[in-house]
């Protein structure tokens, strides 16, 4: 998923209150009675006896559909996605963040009780879910999401519409939004979230909210958004269910080894074979199994153990699992990684974050705020500046080389 970038005025992804029936309308006069693109109308005349076919009620179509005007900045995002090669070292920076480590554990004491039911009801690690909450939707901040996040049915409206080579894929999701609207789960107005629909503080698809998410709140729905209960219980019973998380087990462990081995072992028969823990600690569940795994030549090693696959269940990438059982670790108190990446340098401090954005926007780089956020405004200005300053490669990552340049001015 795309990560929301600093606070600046709304203009693309933003949780709001939700409203009643035509407080879509009041919101958005121009897009409700503006004129859509030719054959757009024609179109939904005919999407509208599939959606009530497929039991979407009369009342929800009227109230979603009926003065919809399709958002075609859509095809612009899809055929425009930024573009930044990042190393696994810069890649866990921008993730396992000053920002996120702080409203990580703010986020914890909010919500203390809950995750010691999760905990209980499911077995998975409280930093583990708080980790895919910071990454997927900065711990559900209304006001972060508020300037990041775009309405969900006039984009998907525009795909199901006219992307040519999905739309089947996007009819169905459209018809699925609908169907959380019919049942009473969220209101069209604060139903918001990426370009591709994905909504709430697990950035779930539609389809995935109503065949994977779970009223665990016992209020009578399960909602993308509001409290985090029923977001943060799903995906606990997903992390379970699809990539049977072991209860009791952590995901595994920086180490040090004398010498290449590959394969499943138990941590003990790791041990014998001489891998250490980084830090010094005993493996405190011996007879648990793990694999090896080295990300890049000269930089940290790790022993792998199952819930490891199971966080890559939620997003198939090392990258993505490690940054989030990383970021989850560091949230409760862990160090960074003790041996580094090659060519790696220290993250940025918040301080440090706000700092670049303040001197890029100064320098003319628009980063979209100075709340320590790094996303795509950010690398964007941090991509355009080096570029303009030769400082090779231009890769779009703010990191101590591009602070320093910085502060030396123009």
């Amino acid at each position: 998923m795309k990560q929301p970038d600093s606070l600046r005025s709304p203009t693309r992804r933003g949780l709001l209150k939700a409203g009643l029936a035509g407080g879509a309308l009041l919101a958005h006069p121009l897009a409700a009675f503006a004129t859509a693109p030719p054959g757009f109308n024609q179109w939904r005349d005919g999407f509208r006896a599939r959606a009530l076919a497929k039991g979407i009620s009369e009342t929800t179509w009227t109230r979603v559909m009926g003065h919809i005007e399709p958002d075609m900045s859509v095809f612009k995002q899809m055929q425009k996605q930024p573009e930044f090669n990042e190393q696994i070292w810069q890649y866990i920076n921008r993730r396992v963040s000053d920002w996120r480590i702080i409203n990580g554990r703010e986020a914890l004491k909010k919500n203390e009780a809950l995750f010691a039911r999760i905990e209980q009801d499911f077995g998975v690690e409280r930093g583990t879910l708080l980790a895919l909450w910071g990454v997927e939707s900065a711990y559900g901040d209304p006001l972060v999401q508020q300037n990041h996040m775009t309405p969900v049915f006039p984009s998907l409206a525009a795909l199901a519409w006219n992307e040519p080579r999905r739309k089947a894929y996007w009819e169905t999701e459209l018809i699925n939004a609908l169907k959380i609207v019919d049942r009473g789960w969220g209101t069209p107005e604060e139903m918001r979230g990426s370009w591709a629909g994905a909504m709430g503080h697990t950035q779930w698809m539609p389809e995935v909210w109503l065949n994977v998410g779970m009223d665990y709140d016992h209020d009578g729905k399960v909602s993308p958004f509001g409290k985090p209960d029923d977001a943060l219980g799903s995906s606990a019973r997903f992390l379970v269910n699809r990539g049977k998380y072991h209860r009791g087990e952590h995901w595994g462990y920086e180490v040090r080894a004398s010498g290449a081995a590959s394969g499943s072992r138990t941590y003990a028969a790791w041990a014998s074979a001489g891998v250490v823990r980084a830090d010094g600690q005993p493996f405190p569940q011996q007879n648990a199994s793990a694999q090896m795994w080295v990300p890049v030549a000269g930089g940290p090693a790790f022993l792998l153990g199952p819930n490891f696959y199971a966080v890559r269940s939620y997003n198939p990438s090392m990258n993505y699992a490690l940054a989030i059982c990383h970021l989850g670790d560091r949230i409760l108190g862990a160090p960074p990684f003790i041996q580094p990446f090659p060519g790696s340098e220290r993250a940025l401090t918040l301080a440090e974050v706000q700092e670049m954005q303040t001197r890029l926007t100064k320098a003319g780089f628009d980063t979209g705020g100075n709340d320590g956020r790094v996303g795509n405004d950010t690398m964007k200005a941090v991509k355009d500046y080096q570029t303009k300053m030769g400082l090779l490669p231009a890769d779009g990552y703010g990191g101590l080389k591009v602070l320093a340049r910085l502060r030396q001015g123009s």
